[in-house]
């Protein structure tokens, strides 16, 4: 179907809403009739032809086969499609014999539906048309709508047509009716101030993808395959890729059966694939309806190929209790395994943030992939996803563990960046994911980066957010660069811009590093003051509420029954005073705030810490003399002050007061963790497990007291710790001679990036994490030269003698005679 007719049909559906629906619908809603009404008779169309075959085989099984229930397998039979209407209607001949009375006509019509086979009527009811029909039978514009569809001046047949003034109506084949559908919604969507193109991704970049898919296995492509779409919106990608495995490579002297998978969240989304699928003879019942994220659908599959453009910065929580039990995920899609930094094997948790769950798409299609010795081919896929998946999430985190695991298991082949501007319904950039299990020799442990960001032709007219695309040129030249895995410099204009594409090829150690927390000492100096004890009376988490209740009512708020007798009046005053101050009380809160028991403990700290003040007066640089003062005077006092308290809960009213009293100084001595002394074989242990001499100790926070195998250790301040990312490869061995894991990157980093600029550091080997993130901006930006001040200068002057020029004309005088005066 060419351009102009298939605009010509797109404007024709679209003028049947202003005409037909102006008055009985607002403006947002004309899709609910018009995209159901498309499919209808798209459908209508089809069975057409074979409608008196169908009929006679429905006479001969109630007449002469006596059946009380229609066989199906006949009567798909005679229609040529999986789907059927066993009703005496069609669209035309209810049009046709149709008179004023709208409520005959509305009988007919519900006639005509349910006669249609249960897979159409599912597709129906998806679509709600049902109750669209009434709407429109008591509005009176039902037959108006009929009228428009089976004009003479549109053919959504699959056939070539006359109009009334004899011009021909080229037939509407799948593919033309897939795109009228993909527009439809397109418009539908941009009108609504919705996601233009939600479901749509442009058609050149479905061919990119399958040309990457499949192009490199052309020549093993088996006969029989399957393809899956975990989220496959209106079908087009599995379509698509089912055109073009037919088209280019067509199985000789057999037959290739290709099987579409796909699921779609959106009913009327999903009933516009399944019909879709119903048209092009494939198998509908392979398209579910439902979130892909909350059920495993296909969970018995493997599939040969998957391909989809999953939609990225979406929420996921509402699919959060059916992956997630509180912390811990239950979905086995979601759980891989990982090693630690000293190679021990755990099962983690591979779900990002709950506000952007492309991710899950991806690893939904991972647990899909065929193992390769089930299948020589192993499995391919190919999914768009936009830059947040290549780096958000830091080491450890969901997003950084689903790159882990694909890198280090080899699946990632290569990413190509597209230009932005590219799809329908986002400005952004965005970029191919290839995965593959069973990679060529020569691509094994490597990934290849591809920038196509630069590569695009300027459309005429903006469609969406779309003002570019990839012409057929530009497909083959990405293609091949794929193909031939090697890297590509960009090219420089004659202004030294970059243009055209680029490649780079990396191994997969090259996007990983290490995660460790460098840490510094605390130093603290202390003494009991009034400032500092005042504080204690309150909660930390509820400072400010407690703050004001006891400014408001004073000593009384200790009173035993001071919240529970009037505990309504006092939680009302207490919410409106919260919410007058922007504070924000969960239950558990608000409970904690109205005990007695939360009050009576701020007030016992405070009698404890005026109590050890008495005795305790001077200030301290070095926080350890302070512990141990207090230390040797708390068992005399918590035994009064504290007396109602247990002796095994009185270790933390010690511990809140002594940290209370104390505050960072960095003229003060270190704090001290504690004093350790080794035996020979713990530590030996301890050298192993951080990989180094003992010599080196100090750099991991072991420092020696000079006595035999005895060393401090310091307590970190959490406000000047750094945490350091360490390329895998900022060393290449990492493995010692006993085959224990060797810390060489993280120990050299330290020694060339962190002790130079701070001495007293130490490397927190225990925090040490391994992350993955690929930064396209890092691997291909190119530095582009600053132009030289003659040629700035030689501009500047070109500017203003144009805008003395026009200045002149404004004025209409010449410029020659203003400056002589």
């Amino acid at each position: 179907m060419d351009h102009s007719a298939h605009n010509k049909l797109i404007s024709f559906i679209w003028s049947i809403a202003d005409d037909c629906l102006r008055d009985v619908y607002v403006r947002g809603k004309y899709r609910d009739v018009i995209l159901p009404m498309v499919v209808l008779r798209r459908l209508d169309t089809l069975l057409e032809p074979t409608k008196k075959a169908v009929l006679d085989e429905v006479k001969f099984q109630v007449d002469e086969m006596e059946a009380t229930e229609l066989d199906d397998e006949p009567l798909i039979s005679e229609s040529g499609y999986v789907f059927y209407n066993t009703s005496k209607w069609t669209l035309k001949s209810l049009f046709n014999t149709a008179t004023n009375n709208q409520q005959i006509l509305l009988a007919n019509v519900e006639e005509y539906l349910n006669g249609f086979s249960g897979n159409v009527k599912e597709i129906i009811a998806c679509f709600e048309l049902q109750n669209q029909v009434k709407k429109m039978a008591t509005s009176d514009v039902l037959l108006d709508v009929l009228e428009k569809f089976v004009s003479p001046n549109i053919n959504l047949t699959p056939f070539d047509i006359k109009d009334p003034d004899g011009n021909t109506l080229p037939a509407l084949t799948n593919l033309g009716m897939g795109y009228v559908f993909e527009e439809l919604i397109r418009k539908f969507n941009e009108d609504n101030n919705e996601e233009a193109g939600e479901h749509f991704t442009p058609r050149e970049v479905i061919e990119l993808m399958t040309h990457l898919v499949f192009d490199p296995i052309e020549k093993d492509l088996p006969l029989t395959l399957t393809v899956y779409d975990p989220a496959c919106g209106s079908g087009g990608m599995l379509t698509e890729t089912q055109n073009f495995i037919y088209e280019k490579y067509p199985a000789e002297n057999a037959t290739r059966d290709i099987y579409l998978y796909g699921k779609e969240v959106s009913p009327e989304t999903y009933a516009i694939c399944k019909s879709d699928m119903m048209i092009k003879g494939n198998n509908p019942e392979n398209i579910k309806v439902g979130s892909t994220l909350s059920t495993n659908e296909f969970s018995a599959n493997k599939f040969d190929f998957m391909l989809s453009n999953p939609p990225y910065g979406k929420s996921w929580s509402g699919e959060q209790k059916y992956i997630k039990d509180g912390k811990d995920v239950i979905d086995p899609r979601f759980i891989i395994e990982l090693t630690d930094y000293w190679g021990n094997k755990s099962s983690v948790d591979a779900t990002p943030r709950s506000s952007d769950g492309q991710l899950l798409f991806l690893m939904e299609m991972v647990s899909k992939m065929k193992a390769t010795d089930v299948s020589p081919l192993g499995s391919r896929i190919a999914s768009v996803h936009n830059g947040s998946s290549l780096f958000t999430g830091d080491a450890g985190s969901g997003e950084s563990n689903i790159r882990r695991y694909i890198i280090e298991n080899d699946m990632l082949d290569a990413i190509v960046q597209l230009p932005n501007n590219l799809f329908y319904n986002t400005g952004i950039t965005t970029y191919i994911w290839l995965l593959n299990n069973n990679k060529p020799q020569n691509r094994q442990g490597k990934v290849q980066l591809i920038d196509a960001s630069l590569l695009f032709k300027k459309l005429r007219k903006n469609l969406g957010d779309k003002n570019c695309e990839f012409t057929p040129e530009h497909i083959v030249e990405i293609t091949q660069t794929y193909l031939e895995s090697a890297s590509v410099e960009r090219k420089l204009t004659v202004v030294n811009d970059p243009t055209g594409i680029a490649s780079k090829v990396f191994n997969n150690d090259d996007f990983g590093y290490y995660k460790v927390n460098i840490e510094r000492p605390d130093r603290r100096s202390a003494q009991f003051k009034d400032e500092l004890i005042a504080p204690l009376r309150f909660d930390k988490t509820l400072r400010e509420p407690m703050e004001y209740l006891f400014a408001e009512y004073g000593d009384k708020v200790y009173q035993a029954d001071f919240f529970t007798a009037n505990d309504k009046a006092k939680e009302k005053e207490i919410i409106t005073w919260c919410e007058d101050n922007d504070i924000n009380l969960n239950a558990k809160a608000k409970a904690k705030l109205l005990s007695t028991d939360t009050w009576q403990n701020g007030k016992l700290l405070v009698e404890l810490a005026n109590k050890l003040a008495e005795t305790i007066t001077k200030e301290y640089n070095d926080y350890n003399l302070f512990k141990a003062d207090v230390e040797a005077r708390f068992k005399d006092v918590s035994a009064d002050v504290l007396a109602d308290i247990k002796a095994n809960k009185r270790k933390a009213f010690y511990t809140t007061v002594v940290n209370a009293m104390s505050w960072y100084d960095e003229n003060a001595e270190k704090v001290i963790k504690k004093v350790v002394k080794f035996k020979q074989d713990k530590l030996d242990e301890l050298l192993h497990h951080l990989g180094c001499e003992a010599s080196d100790l100090a750099d991991f926070g072991y420092y020696s007291t000079g006595t035999k195998n005895e060393f401090t250790t310091y307590e970190a301040n959490s406000d000047l710790r750094d945490a350091e990312s360490v390329p895998l490869t900022y060393l290449e061995d990492k493995v010692d001679k006993n085959g224990a894991q060797d810390n060489c990157e993280i120990h050299q980093y330290y020694l060339d990036e962190v002790q130079p600029h701070v001495v007293e550091a130490w490397i927190n080997l225990d925090s040490t994490k391994t992350g993955y993130e690929i930064s396209f901006n890092k691997y291909f930006y190119q530095h582009k030269p600053l132009r030289s001040m003659d040629e700035v200068a030689t501009d500047i002057i070109n500017l203003e003698q144009k805008a003395e020029g026009l200045i002149a004309d404004i004025l209409g005088v010449e410029l020659a005679k203003v400056q002589g005066e």
